[in-house]
């Protein structure tokens, strides 16, 4: 969704709500100045993309050991 910066500024509540679901893209003279977001969304996304990246055999344990490189 867009929304210019005085919508945004007359409706601020309704928005932020909104950004609890989708992304909410603050214009200003019809560009793009910001984005409001929920960041717990972004997180949710990112490890959803990882999903099926670790082979079926390997455990959680080998997988941190691996990341921090204790292996």
């Amino acid at each position: 969704m867009s929304v210019n910066v005085t919508e945004l500024q007359e409706n601020l509540s309704k928005y932020i709500a909104l950004a609890a679901t989708e992304d909410v893209f603050i214009t200003q003279d019809d560009k793009v100045v910001a984005k409001l977001s929920n960041p717990q969304r972004d997180r949710v996304k990112t490890a959803e993309s990882l999903f099926g990246i670790l082979p079926q055999t390997t455990t959680w344990e080998e997988a941190k050991e691996e990341r921090l490189g204790t292996i």
